[in-house]
């Protein structure tokens, strides 16, 4: 079996920079084992992998795999999913719209940018910062958890990227992820993300992270509209904005490989 493979730089400004996804257009789903298996050997945060919807809401039914689990929720993946049905199945819908394990998501083309919407995920605050000091090697001034992710929220820009994490501590904390974050010097705000219990030690740039990170920070400095940076190795750029219950998280893509899958 042949199976055409796109490998797309997803928030990017430029090629070699944001999160790097794999995307495999299917007719029909392959067994749970084999697109797990495909994941593992591509050994990028998310492979995506979709089929025609036959649901009359949804124009395409999209899952998520790192190289060890299957995701419930993917940003980076799914931005990249529709840039490659806009550029190279010349899908021109304005608005292409997803059925996925978190329900219906979309993706809008706003010029250059792809423009996620997906469900908000207000963080609440708990009181256990300590844990979350040891794991990631610098105490935090409060926690908050949204979602799966733990926000871990620090002082300033330059605290988040000085931090070490320790991920065998990381994974044996009760969230999916943690999320360091603060406010940003260029940015409004900035996040580092390490989700070592999904083969992830930290991820480049964190969609699905911004579904609880955009109403903190909505909340917190005043404002519906935010700039972020994902300030990780690769580094990554997101237009945010909350919208009610919803989060529009938008970036440019870029495409790195075009090849094919012999399974």
């Amino acid at each position: 079996m042949t199976i055409r493979f796109f490998q797309v730089d997803a928030f990017a400004e430029r090629l070699f920079s944001g999160n790097p996804a794999g995307v495999c257009p299917l007719d029909e789903w392959l067994p749970d084992q084999t697109m797990q298996a495909i994941a593992a050997e591509n050994n990028l945060a998310e492979t995506a992998f979709f089929v025609p919807s036959r649901d009359a809401d949804a124009d395409y039914d999209l899952r998520w795999f790192t190289p060890t689990v299957e995701m419930d929720l993917c940003g980076h993946a799914t931005l990249a999913t529709a840039y490659v049905l806009a550029e190279q199945f010349g899908d021109d819908k304005p608005v292409i719209r997803f059925s996925s394990m978190s329900g219906p998501l979309a993706v809008a083309r706003e010029g250059e940018r792809f423009v996620l919407d997906f469900p908000a995920a207000p963080p609440r605050r708990v009181a256990e910062p300590q844990s979350y000091a040891d794991a990631l090697g610098a105490a935090p001034a409060d926690v908050w958890r949204g979602g799966d992710f733990a926000l871990a929220v620090y002082a300033d820009q330059t605290a988040v990227a000085d931090l070490r994490p320790d991920l065998e501590k990381v994974a044996a904390l009760p969230d999916g992820a943690v999320v360091a974050t603060a406010e940003g010097e260029a940015h409004d705000f900035v996040s580092r993300c390490f989700v070592p219990k999904a083969g992830i030690p930290e991820d480049p740039v964190t969609g699905s992270a911004h579904c609880a990170l955009i109403p903190y920070w909505a909340a917190r400095l005043g404002k519906a509209e935010m700039t972020a940076r994902q300030i990780s190795a690769r580094g990554g750029e997101l237009h945010c904005r909350l919208d009610e219950n919803r989060v529009k998280i938008g970036g440019r893509c870029a495409l790195y490989l075009e090849g094919r899958l012999l399974i």
